[in-house]
């Protein structure tokens, strides 16, 4: 340090915050002051530590996350003994997520979290039950106190007694539920009854994030007004009694199950995410219904599904994010550009048939600040220069698949590749730097990205 110019705490604290996880760990052990700067509470406010194996942390461990104040953990298959050991050490929790159990788990294996008293957020991954997930003591404990929810992938004896028990919880806010389906067998998913949703949708009034997994598909469509419970204080007058959402995401979802009419009570809805699991042909798209009534979104993701031209008159003028991981022409994009003239932030793929977007989106999308673009089987090639048209555009991401990535790593052409990484310069120059690029794919957020939205490789 003494060879470091005399900055103030706060400015290296504030230097180190551009780092990534690895390269504060790599500050960190140049020496004792580093090492004290770089454990400053205000560089991990939002990190998630993922914890296994108990026995083998140091004391030195559980003090330098108790100095860095860390309240947000995942954890894999702890033993019972070992969850003691996490309410000894780190009893300040705020969020535990538990990922990828080994075994098939009873009813009390979640009873320890009640011991921690600041506990709001609680997740669950790729796990079996064979009792109930939520048992009435642990639901109890936690009625008051639970604000956020998640539980994908996870085998249950019962998923009408685990939606009842989600129901008790009346200050959540957000909830995840995409369900794996029930017992042991590979039984067909079957969607939770209307009369079990309406009453967890009547109960939860605080609820403003639902993440619904519809996998299963029953013999005919839901009802009309399966995502719309009639508000019981005005019987037959029509009246939606749920809570007022501003965020909706439908995962694995069949064009067939929902209603053309499913989403015309939620009109409170800033954000929709469509996830299509598969599209049937002749089938209506429903997007064009849904999105009419919903003038307030400002967030629409689409995955998969029908064609984009399908749906595109429909998109609310009031969008300013747009992603779409559908197959776009330039045609396509021409006829969406003139729905969302305020568009501040898209994310695309290139494919074979999208042309040369890169040289159309300044005239498109004027007003981008972010932009996200996918390729596929190629690189990006010399028109990507006209980005730096985009006045406002500050964050551009260029990402490959993995399969591509692998390839051109075999023979000795990582990504991006010195062809790539020449037009990065070069457009970093045309705009003066201001535009940051971003070739390496962000890291997961395992409180609220489960294996059935995350996209990285």
């Amino acid at each position: 340090m003494d060879e470091l110019p005399p900055l103030p705490p706060e400015v290296w604290v504030y230097v180190f915050s551009y780092l990534c996880t690895e390269e504060k760990h790599t500050v960190r052990a140049c020496c004792r002051q580093l090492k004290r700067l770089v454990d400053h509470p205000a560089l991990w406010r939002d990190y998630t530590v993922v914890l296994s194996d108990l026995r083998r942390y140091t004391y030195g461990f559980w003090d330098t996350l108790t100095h860095r104040r860390l309240t947000r953990v995942a954890v894999r298959h702890l033993r019972r003994k070992e969850w003691r050991r996490l309410v000894k050490f780190l009893p300040a929790l705020t969020a535990v997520v538990f990922v990828d159990g080994g075994r098939i788990y009873k009813e009390k294996y979640l009873d320890i979290l009640a011991r921690f008293p600041d506990l709001r957020d609680l997740g669950v991954r790729n796990a079996t039950w064979d009792e109930p997930m939520l048992g009435w003591n642990l639901c109890t404990q936690l009625r008051e106190r639970l604000t956020h929810l998640s539980a994908c992938n996870v085998r249950l004896p019962c998923t009408v007694e685990f939606i009842d028990a989600v129901s008790y919880l009346v200050n959540l806010r957000y909830l995840l539920f995409h369900q794996q389906g029930e017992g042991y067998g590979l039984d067909t998913v079957r969607p939770v009854p209307c009369y079990v949703f309406h009453n967890m949708l009547l109960s939860l009034k605080k609820l403003r994030h639902l993440s619904w997994g519809m996998r299963g598909e029953p013999p005919e469509p839901l009802p009309d007004d399966y995502v719309n419970p009639p508000d019981p204080e005005h019987p037959g007058a029509a009246r939606y009694g749920g809570p007022a959402l501003t965020s909706l995401e439908l995962v694995d979802y069949p064009e067939t199950l929902l209603p053309v009419h499913a989403l015309r009570s939620l009109t409170s809805l800033r954000s929709l995410t469509v996830r299509y699991r598969y599209i049937r042909e002749g089938v209506e798209c429903r997007l064009t219904s849904w999105l009419s009534p919903l003038q307030q979104l400002e967030t629409l993701t689409i995955i998969g599904g029908n064609s984009l031209a399908v749906y595109t008159t429909t998109i609310p003028s009031s969008v300013t994010r747009l992603t779409l991981r559908v197959a776009i022409t330039l045609k396509d994009m021409d006829s969406v550009a003139p729905k969302v003239p305020a568009l501040e932030h898209l994310d695309i793929e290139q494919n074979r048939s999208s042309g040369s977007l890169c040289r159309r989106i300044p005239m498109l999308f004027p007003q981008l600040r972010t932009l996200r673009i996918r390729f596929f089987r190629r690189e990006p090639e010399k028109d990507l220069l006209s980005l730096h048209r985009l006045r406002h555009l500050v964050q551009l991401e260029l990402l490959v698949e993995r399969s591509f990535i692998l390839r051109d790593y075999l023979n000795g052409h990582p990504w991006p590749s010195p062809c790539v990484q020449e037009l990065i310069n070069q457009l970093r120059e045309l705009s003066e730097n201001r535009i940051t690029v971003i070739t390496t794919m962000r890291q997961r957020n395992p409180l609220r990205e489960c294996d059935c939205v995350w996209e990285g490789d």
